[in-house]
């Protein structure tokens, strides 16, 4: 598991920021956002975050947490989950070489 790290948050920005260059996919689990970016844009260390045709899973730490609230309750906001409590952050990240996307995972717990 990488560290947390700025990158994280900066990947969340961009999307927040550009909803037009997302695919976005809600409907598998009720607690999950599962989005798709094109591999054509610039991202800090994807070779730690996104790494090639394998997953990256990370758990936010409760300081990423509070520093970001804001900008998680964004995308908890699109889950199904009405309750507005989560106590951990999963992040699941990856380079679908094939598709030409990377795979951005975000699961409240």
């Amino acid at each position: 598991m990488a560290s947390n790290s700025d990158t994280i948050y900066h990947v969340l920005s961009y999307i927040k920021s550009h909803p037009d260059k997302v695919e976005t996919k809600r409907d598998v689990y009720d607690n999950v956002v599962e989005m798709y970016l094109d591999d054509d844009v610039k991202l800090g260390n994807p070779e730690i975050y996104f790494p090639k045709q394998r997953l990256m899973v990370n758990l936010m730490s409760p300081d990423f947490m509070s520093m970001y609230s804001d900008l998680l309750d964004f995308f908890h906001d699109q889950t199904k989950v009405k309750d507005a409590s989560y106590h951990e952050l999963w992040v699941t990240s990856s380079h679908l070489v094939d598709k030409h996307k990377y795979l951005i995972d975000l699961s409240f717990e």
